[in-house]
């Protein structure tokens, strides 16, 4: 019986094409007549009721399906009419009668109306929807993807909801690809109903003429009976399947389902709803108007309206209340945790704050991470006025702390008199390493490569990652969206921003204090080991030497315990000096080639920029040795050969969504990097021993000797 369910939908398609070829019994015509208004009625309410057109991504499938099912009783009905004198069911009967109700000319007349108004209308509107949101779907998709990005490297959301964020994009781009399809079979549907309408109606007359069945007039009421009655119940479905595509594909911008949304947005209008009584009550003047009536209307209006008003003064403001108070010591003014059931403090003066000595020794106190406001931004930092900066911060925490393994030091924030009203800047152990500015009342739109049409906007650069971007007003967000504008809000550009400052400096964070708590913690599970590592082969400085230049280059230290095992088995057992760090810790990145290939590879491959082996030779033979050890010297000339070589090839990693990998042998690989940090900071030099042997490597470009007369030449 479960196996039969399984292949309901298989069996019920295969019946419908039957109905194309046997001919069936008037009572089984009412049935599958009945069944189709039910079914339609049904498709009609779920997308209604839905959320987001996702919800019911058969729909462009059923509207297939529906489609070929009313095909098939059209064809079952046609076929009775014309071979049984007019007549196809009751159903079909009472329609026509109804409709025509004596006059035949009028009921063709209502009916044809009827017909037109559902192709020209909603079949065709529906259409028109459809194409238009298939094309800006697939434009807008790769902004999306950014958006997806901007709040994983945030630390708003974690990989798994990154991936599941992705397919419903691409889950989108499929549905209304679909319905751009599909919408088409209404349309044929709608023009299939009017020519089997002229042919019940001309052919059943000449049939009925031939056969004698009746003078003219009573063979045209005849058969007028069953053609407005079989038209009916096709297109009174087929009304409720278009009107169901064209719910489905405008609920792009929904916040919930239609009942919501109408009750929600018209709620929040009383002034429009009270004017709209007022003009209903105005008519009352002209002569002839239903007076009872329309004063009905207009009192209703103007009182729903009132009440509506009234209960919105009423309602608590979420963002009300005094501004934030509390000690202000010097020019900044710090934002504390809030206390439960403590009365806001008394505003003091510097002078009153500073006669305390101790309060003069917090100004030699350097914090390791700040953040400074402009005036107008206090609101996104404020929590008693419903700033959200605070919760942000402790999420890309949290998520940062799972994926790098450490945890970053509290983030003082401060307003600033000494900042534009919009500006913030960002501070690292008390100094300034990036600044931003932000539009508290808009939106900042990232420009696409092609826009569809350029929006009005104050122009200006996303502070995070550079890309071109304008702040646009909030009414104008739906529109930048489908124009392909990836559209952020100020507070997810600032927590953008602050992310990837902390990124790039967390290794200067990793202070001694703390690679104590971390190997505490690995203390827990693994006492002997620490025992064993400390302080006999490896002390706190030197694993602070390693952990920092593991976190510098992008490295996840989260498996510390391989890390010190690893560490701990090159000292002991193979016999390297203490004093090699480098040589330390190319050991343990290639113990962690796992993660450091997780981060770099995109289905099972990994698309790199190579060394030509003459090129390798050569720096190999420039290796010089110093105080702390070997570095590489390359010539100016060889040195600015790379140089133009890597910013051309890095051009080729714009369209990827992998970061920009150079691969290197094992002894160049760290000479190699400290080379070209300084010039490119965010490209990673791997080496063949750090790859999985899993993964495809695949060479996009390699950097090569160039010979400096034909360079000169």
């Amino acid at each position: 019986m479960k196996k039969l369910l399984s292949y309901s939908v298989v069996l019920f398609v295969l019946t419908v094409i039957l109905l194309l070829i046997i001919p069936l019994p008037t009572a089984l015509v009412d049935v599958a007549i009945i069944l189709n208004m039910s079914l339609s009625l049904m498709i009609l309410v779920i997308t209604m009721t839905i959320r987001e057109p996702l919800e019911f991504a058969i729909f462009p499938s059923l509207l297939l399906i529906t489609t070929l099912f009313r095909l098939g009783i059209n064809v079952s009905t046609t076929r009775n009419i014309l071979s049984n004198s007019g007549s196809s069911g009751q159903i079909i009967k009472a329609f026509g009668d109804f409709i025509l109700q004596g006059n035949v000319v009028v009921g063709l007349v209502i009916y044809l109306i009827i017909v037109l108004m559902q192709f020209l209308v909603i079949t065709k509107g529906a259409e028109r929807v459809s194409e238009v949101a298939a094309r800006f779907t697939l434009d807008a998709m790769p902004g999306k993807q950014m958006a997806i990005d901007a709040d994983l490297n945030s630390g708003l959301i974690d990989e798994q909801q990154a991936k599941l964020r992705r397919e419903k994009i691409q889950r989108e781009a499929d549905f209304y690809g679909s319905m751009d399809g599909a919408t088409k079979i209404v349309k044929g549907d709608s023009i299939m109903s009017l020519i089997t309408t002229g042919i019940n109606l001309i052919g059943g007359i000449i049939i009925g003429m031939v056969q004698g069945s009746g003078t003219l007039g009573e063979v045209a009421t005849t058969y007028s009976i069953a053609t407005v009655g079989d038209g009916l119940v096709g297109q009174i479905p087929s009304l409720l399947i278009s009107t169901a595509t064209g719910m489905i594909v405008t609920r792009a911008v929904a916040e919930g389902s239609l009942n919501e949304d109408i009750s929600k947005q018209f709620t929040a209008q009383p002034t429009a709803i009270m004017i709209s009584g007022v003009v209903m009550a105005v008519l009352t003047v002209i002569p002839g108007m239903p007076v009872i009536q329309l004063l009905i209307v207009s009192v209703g209006l103007i009182s729903g309206g009132y009440y509506l008003s009234r209960r919105i003064q009423e309602e608590p403001a979420l963002a009300g209340g005094a501004g934030f108070s509390g000690p202000t010591p010097g020019p900044a003014q710090d934002f504390p945790e809030p206390e439960a059931g403590g009365e806001p403090l008394r505003q003091v003066t510097e002078e009153e704050y500073y006669k305390d000595v101790n309060n003069v020794y917090n100004l030699l106190t350097v914090e390791p991470i700040e953040m400074e406001f402009g005036y107008s931004l206090i609101p996104l930092v404020d929590e008693s006025v419903g700033g959200r900066l605070i919760n942000r911060i402790v999420i890309f925490r949290r998520q940062y702390a799972q994926d790098m393994g450490f945890v970053i030091p509290s983030i003082r924030l401060r307003d600033s008199s000494g900042l534009n009203t919009n500006q913030y800047c960002i501070k690292i152990k008390g100094e300034e390493v990036a600044k931003g500015e932000l539009l508290v009342d808009y939106y900042l739109a990232l420009d696409p490569e092609n826009p569809e049409k350029e929006i009005d906007g104050i122009e200006t650069i996303e502070p995070a990652y550079g890309i071109p971007s304008r702040w646009i007003r909030p009414e104008d967000r739906e529109i930048a969206e489908i124009y392909g504008y990836t559209v952020i809000d100020p507070l997810s550009v600032l927590v953008t921003h602050l992310s990837e400052v902390v990124k790039q400096h967390a290794h200067e964070l990793l202070t001694r204090q703390e690679i104590i708590h971390l190997v505490e913690n690995v203390k827990k599970n693994s006492p002997e080991l620490i025992e064993e590592a400390f302080p006999n082969y490896i002390n706190y400085s030197l694993l602070q030497k390693i952990l920092t230049s593991l976190m510098k280059e992008g490295v996840p230290i989260k498996d510390l315990e391989t890390i010190i095992e690893t560490a701990l088995e090159s000292i002991s057992e193979t016999g390297l000096p203490i004093k090699d760090v480098d040589g330390l810790i190319e050991h343990i990145r290639t113990a962690l080639k796992r993660t450091i290939t997780r981060l770099y590879c995109e289905d099972g491959s990994m698309k790199v920029l190579t060394l030509d082996s003459e090129l390798e030779r050569t720096m190999v033979g420039c290796l010089s040795k110093g105080e702390r050890g070997y570095y590489l010297a390359l010539s100016p000339d060889v040195l600015q050969s790379l140089i133009n070589q890597i910013t051309v090839q890095l051009k080729k990693f714009n369209s990827l969504s992998q970061n920009p990998v150079i691969l290197t042998s094992q002894v160049m690989r760290v000479h190699f990097y400290r080379l070209i940090d300084q010039f490119y900071p965010n490209v990673r030099v791997l080496s063949f021993n750090e790859i999985s042997n899993n993964i495809q490597i695949q060479s996009i470009g390699s950097l090569t000797l160039e010979n400096p007369e034909k360079r000169g030449a």
